[in-house]
């Protein structure tokens, strides 16, 4: 068994958000750790829904450049580029598990990459996907 991981987008988020500073510090250790390891992975998906969200969602956006120089951070981890045969594989997961369309773009991703789990405050702490389990890393 690997012992990489996905991070999700919400992780991400979370380092460049200071709403919550504990949340905050959890998730830029993460991804530092990530960075420093080589065992963290991400996907395109990720990337591009992290763009959005912290440059429109979030209390107190981050300037498009500000977010583009981050993307180009998080470049020094692997990247799961999406594919038909990745969609294809998404939607298998997403009938065999009922999940979201989406997450199970992301378990796609994870499994792809090869990797053991995925960090994310989103999918159920604990639950399985074929490989992949779950882990929530803000969780006291």
């Amino acid at each position: 068994m690997s012992d990489k991981w996905l991070l999700d987008t919400n992780l991400l988020v979370y380092a460049y958000d200071s709403h919550d500073p504990r949340k905050q510090s959890i998730a830029q250790d993460w991804i530092k750790e990530s960075i420093r390891t080589g065992k963290g992975t991400l996907s395109a998906q990720v990337l591009s829904e992290f763009y959005v969200v912290v440059t429109q969602r979030i209390k107190n956006p981050i300037l498009p450049e500000e977010a583009q120089k981050c993307i180009q951070l998080f470049g020094n981890l692997e990247i799961v580029e999406i594919d038909r045969l990745l969609v294809y594989q998404a939607i298998d997961l997403h009938r065999q598990h009922r999940i979201y369309y989406w997450d199970a773009l992301i378990v796609a991703a994870a499994e792809r990459a090869g990797c053991s789990k995925i960090l994310s405050e989103d999918l159920n702490e604990g639950q399985r996907y074929n490989s992949i389990e779950i882990q929530n890393p803000f969780r006291p």
